[in-house]
């Protein structure tokens, strides 16, 4: 915890950080190196969000990150999930999401056989070539011969688990840490073991499971906005809180306009949970594409993301919240505009003052 001023947990030692913050990736644009830059620097653990990333596009945001820090961060990619969709079931998805591409005038039902995702080999090349401090990765667990070449180099691995079973796994197969991603968490979950539906833990019964059932250290996700937050799963026993949410308005991220006036407008209940819109369950304010296509069968994931992917890029450009994917967390009330550095010390110094609170009510 908090000594003289500073903070030991086993994961600030583990990954070489001065504070027990951690910004979580948030692909599809939020996660900018500018962003991942300023949570380092201020002594927390930035992370950019490769998983949507080419290999050319993911090395040069890696060293945009190395030109404005000297500090550790993480880049997060994938665990490959390889799917074979059907002809049928690609094109069911693109007649259901025709009307919304002639709103948005896109050409209507492109021709869409692949690939689904990119190269995840490719990118872990980069990774090792770059030497890439943290490697985090979710929807699964990452092939030996990437655990052993990102060994090899040095990097750390933090996998993401919903579920003690899956937090066991991850530490089986090489992960050196833990996420345990609670249900309040935005975006993507990261289940793998079993259906999603019945892996929804919350965070204050997820975590202290996890903390007892394996050795190394455990980052908690999932509903953490503040420092009360951050000093809650600490008491639980993660080494360290991971926020995506709380990070989404900083000036340094790359959240679109009507993301953003959508967050500053969402509450505690505006967020539900849908699989349609990638094929992957996940959180997000809801809005009225996910309400359309929630009856409409659709390919797994990452086939239904590819498909959508222009439709809800072109959304954002046109300024159609109803068309996107506004992924968040349920603490999203407490979302501000917040420079990130400036966000990163308050967490800390707000953690420490409720330890040292809760402290005085022990009569320590």
């Amino acid at each position: 915890m908090a000594q003289d001023g500073g903070w030991q947990t086993d994961a600030t030692e583990r990954l070489g950080i001065e504070l027990p913050i951690v910004a979580a990736p948030m692909g599809g644009g939020p996660s900018t190196p500018a962003l991942v830059a300023a949570v380092s620097e201020a002594g927390g653990l930035g992370s950019l969000a490769g998983g949507y990333l080419p290999p050319e596009r993911l090395r040069a945001d890696i060293h945009a990150v190395r030109e404005a820090t000297s500090k550790p961060f993480a880049v997060n990619l994938f665990a490959p999930t390889p799917v074979e969709p059907s002809v049928e079931e690609v094109d069911r998805a693109l007649v259901a999401l025709e009307p919304y591409r002639l709103q948005l005038e896109l050409p209507p039902r492109p021709t869409a056989g692949g690939p689904w995702a990119e190269d995840f080999d490719a990118q872990v090349a980069v990774l090792i070539e770059e030497r890439v401090p943290v490697v985090s990765f979710t929807f699964g667990l990452l092939p030996a011969a990437a655990v052993a070449a990102l060994h090899d180099v040095g990097s750390l691995l933090m996998g993401t688990a919903t579920t003690v079973e899956e937090a066991v796994n991850l530490v089986s197969s090489g992960s050196d840490l833990v996420c345990a991603q609670g249900s309040e968490a935005g975006a993507h979950r990261g289940t793998f073991l079993d259906a999603a539906e019945q892996s929804l833990v919350g965070t204050l019964a997820l975590v202290p499971q996890v903390c007892d059932a394996i050795s190394v250290p455990v980052i908690a996700a999932g509903g953490i906005m503040d420092g009360r937050g951050v000093a809650a799963v600490l008491g639980l026993g993660a080494g360290a809180a991971a926020l995506g949410t709380a990070f989404l308005r900083c000036p340094e991220a790359g959240t679109s306009a009507p993301h953003r006036r959508a967050l500053a407008a969402a509450t505690e209940t505006s967020t539900a949970l849908t699989t349609q819109i990638t094929g992957r369950m996940a959180r997000g304010i809801e809005n009225r594409l996910m309400r359309d296509l929630r009856d409409v069968p659709v390919p797994p994931y990452p086939v239904m993301h590819t498909l959508t992917a222009d439709l809800r890029r072109r959304a954002a450009e046109r300024d159609e919240p109803d068309l996107m994917a506004l992924w968040c967390g349920q603490g999203v009330r407490m979302a501000t505009e917040t420079p990130a550095a400036e966000l990163v010390r308050r967490l800390a110094d707000d953690a420490a003052a409720t330890i040292a609170h809760l402290a005085k009510l022990a009569g320590r």
